[in-house]
């Protein structure tokens, strides 16, 4: 969608050209199909890089009537040099330079995203250089050159006048950057060396802290996974040919996702299946298809389309923080991936013939179907530079019992079969560690599996406290893989299902039919346990590709949620709709997400009550039991309970929001995330009232958020009187343990005179009553 490349004034929409011809010039397929052919031309000729890259930026101003096209290329010390240009000074070359960050070029490269606007100086990273003579130029639009994960370079157009650019022409630099990014690749622009970033001295002992992904321990040699083809050839002789190649190609994919399917299957293991499973849907995506199919008509081989789909999908998507989007692009990485070696004809996958047998597999980015390439008998541990807890990765490699971490600069610090500690439980890698350091680990791997051992056992007993309190341990859901872990972890139900997954991933909004499907689906996997519907919740930075909306200065209290669904009813009543007659006569929960005042919770469950009327009217039997409630997340509703709470059949804590928005204190800013802990008197008084005030008017409370999955934070919210936590599979083992092992009356007691107190946090001196009273955390 072409609002994502919009980072200033502009709006890059379809419009008319106007500038450089003084008339309206409409770049098209035609147009860029005939200057892909002479770009093919210019590559195969002779010359310099430096005279080609020239022949290159001649070129496209002419073909995109542009009054000014200018490449640059990154130095060392991350700067950005102007290597050629037309329409600038040509004094300029080699002489104007940017920092990472500085001007809309430098921009361009720190966001690595393209940017597209008929304003540029109003942008407010505008820089102006008089040296280049750029004076009169209005419009603007540059794309990052990008060489695999790495930016190294920028490539600009510009135009005297205002001007609205089409997708078309950002989606042609694109196209363009790569071959330029070959040039630089062939090191006929910049030394390679120039740019190397250097790490620590190779022999040297190093430590990474990142953050833990699946919690264990693993000791092993690095594997470097690198499955990345490089694409030499960029633009066809032959469009039919390259498409023949293509579903060739694809065919060959589709055959061996199904062999691994077949292998999940035959070795048992359920939950690596349904996620190979849904990673096989992705392989069919009509839309991700189509446009390559179309990138190889306009002009590009199989492979270049194939690349250039996935760097314009990973410029519109790698601005968002949502784990679920972090995790669909990452599924659409290792397919590119994947489809680039099937054309390359390397399909064999991981040589185990050369894979040590404890291996630390080490990736910038992987998906699930290349982890299970790898022999699972040899693989110890996995260490990432990107992606989520919630990626279907992680997911897999949690299933095999795999310990992840991810960290930053991990490809660039380590060597192949250095010696590597994986530490899930803290984050941390521990690369050439000195003996003493593997002797300790080594302790604490064996202690690991005993703990394991443990986790297994307890699934078998009840979660009753020592002095026989009841406990249900539920979970927190988004995805049909997650719930194979209802009966694996023991867990009572789904505590929360979020189900804005299936609209984010797909290129339009699903209709009703399909949504029901869904939730019919899910009703199905969790048979006669309980499950709780949460309502759409996108917005802020996790808006709806087919939703238009402009980048928010502050997301996180934005339009997002039940917000979006009481200004857009026609959204909600058709979730509200599909959840009803899924539940096809069964219980359904549904919640709200985001209600910040009584009104709002009134008016969502007035469409809730429209819809049970439109299947009254149609004759279709209603769910055999309607529960409804709301997720308490914004401080407000606290001071509007008794208004609310008579209204409601249940009330679910988001304890991640509920926390910032207490403290006014953004929980992803490094800054400000150690300002507050969950474990203050404030909160911990807030939460205590909450169980009062439910308790009084008989409605059912739960906290979904991180704190119940985390041992000792679970132990105060029993204390507190939570008597139901929602919380990821991996959690369960170790609350339950926690539980079982304490006594809930000795605690409120001792937590009776902790609430009125000016510590910052209570944290210290719970856990000296967890270890004074056997408390297993």
């Amino acid at each position: 969608m072409t609002d994502t490349l919009d980072t200033g004034a502009g709006d890059t929409g379809a419009g008319d050209g106007g500038a450089g011809d003084g008339g309206h010039h409409r770049f098209d397929g035609t147009s860029s199909r005939r200057l892909l052919a002479r770009l093919r031309d210019i590559m195969a000729g002779s010359g310099s890089g430096q005279e080609r890259l020239d022949k290159i930026v001649t070129l496209i101003a002419a073909e995109m009537k542009a009054d000014v096209c200018s490449c640059y290329i990154m130095r060392a010390g991350e700067v950005l040099e102007l290597f050629s240009t037309e329409g600038l000074n040509k004094t300029a070359v080699h002489n104007t330079r940017l920092r990472v960050g500085e001007g809309i070029v430098g921009y361009i490269a720190g966001h690595a995203r393209p940017v597209a606007m008929d304003n540029a100086p109003s942008h407010p990273s505008f820089a102006y250089r008089p040296e280049t003579g750029e004076d009169p130029f209005q419009s603007l639009a540059g794309v990052p050159i990008l060489r695999g994960s790495k930016v190294r370079g920028v490539l600009v157009i510009q135009h005297k006048d205002r001007r609205r650019y089409v997708e078309e022409e950002v989606e042609t630099l694109q196209t363009i950057a790569m071959v330029v990014a070959e040039l630089v690749a062939q090191s006929e622009l910049v030394n390679p060396v120039e740019v190397t970033t250097t790490g620590d001295p190779v022999l040297l002992p190093a430590r990474l802290s990142g953050t833990a992904m699946s919690a264990g321990l693993a000791i092993g040699l690095a594997v470097i996974h690198r499955p990345q083809l490089t694409v030499r050839q960029m633009v066809a002789e032959d469009a039919d040919a390259e498409l023949e190649r293509f579903n060739a190609a694809l065919s060959t994919m589709h055959s061996a996702i199904d062999d691994l399917l077949e292998a999940a299957s035959l070795a048992g293991l359920s939950e690596p299946r349904d996620i190979l499973e849904t990673y096989r849907m992705f392989a069919e995506d009509r839309g991700w298809l189509s446009r390559i199919r179309e990138a190889i008509r306009v002009g590009l081989t199989a492979e270049a389309a194939v690349q250039q789909v996935q760097n314009d999908t990973r410029a519109r998507m790698s601005h968002l923080t949502d784990p679920y989007i972090r995790e669909r692009l990452m599924d659409l990485e290792d397919l590119t991936n994947r489809l680039l070696q099937h054309l390359a004809g390397k399909t064999n996958g991981a040589d185990a013939g050369t894979l040590p047998d404890d291996m630390i597999l080490v990736a910038r980015s992987m998906g699930p179907a290349e982890l299970l390439d790898y022999d699972r008998s040899r693989l110890r541990g996995l260490l990432l530079e990107e992606g989520s807890p919630a990626s279907h990765v992680c997911i897999v490699a949690r299933a095999l019992n795999i310990p992840v971490v991810q960290a930053a600069d991990a490809m660039n610090r380590i060597e192949p079969l250095d010696q590597l500690i994986v530490d899930g439980d803290h984050g941390q890698v521990f690369i050439r560690p000195a003996e003493d350091i593997q002797m300790t680990f080594a302790e604490a791997v064996a202690l690991q599996h005993r703990k394991e051992q443990m986790y297994a056992e307890i699934r078998k007993f009840p979660s009753v406290t020592r002095d026989g309190v009841p406990i249900s341990i539920q979970l927190n859901c988004g995805l049909l893989i997650d719930l194979p872990h209802l009966t694996a972890s023991g867990a009572e139900g789904v505590g929360l299902y979020r189900t804005e997954i299936p609209f984010m991933v797909r290129a339009s909004y699903p209709d009703v039919k399909a949504q029901t499907d869904l939730y019919s689906r899910i009703m199905d996997e969790v048979g006669d346990r309980p499950v709780i519907f949460r309502t759409l919740d996108v917005g802020g930075d996790k808006m709806l590709p087919y939703m238009t909306g402009g980048e928010e200065e502050n997301p996180a209290l934005g339009w997002r949620a039940v917000r979006i669904g009481l200004d857009h009813p026609s959204l909600l009543r058709q979730q509200l709709r599909a959840l009803l007659l899924a539940a096809a006569g069964r219980p359904l929960s549904v919640m709200f997400p985001m209600i910040a005042e009584v009104a709002e919770f009134v008016a969502a469950r007035r469409l809730l009550d429209l819809e049970l009327k439109r299947l009254a009217v149609q004759g279709i039997a209603p769910p055999s039991g309607l529960r409804v409630g709301t997720m308490l997340e914004v401080p407000s509703l606290l001071w509007q309970l008794p208004a609310l709470l008579p209204r409601l059949d249940f009330l679910s804590v988001g304890s991640n929001d509920l926390t910032q928005y207490l403290f006014a204190a953004d929980r992803g800013n490094p800054r400000t995330s150690t300002r507050y802990d969950p474990l203050s008197p404030s909160m911990l008084c807030v939460l205590r009232r909450l169980v009062d005030e439910c308790a009084r008017h008989k409605v059912s409370l739960s906290i979904c958020g991180e704190m119940a999955g985390r041992p000792l934070d679970a132990m105060a919210l029993i204390g507190v009187g939570f008597r139901t936590l929602s919380m990821s599979p991996p959690s369960v083992g170790p609350v339950k343990t926690m539980l079982r092992s304490m006594d809930v009356g000795a605690l409120r007691q001792y937590m009776s005179g902790l609430y009125t107190g000016a510590d910052h946090s209570l944290r210290d001196k719970l856990r000296s009553f967890a270890k004074d009273h056997g408390v297993i955390i």
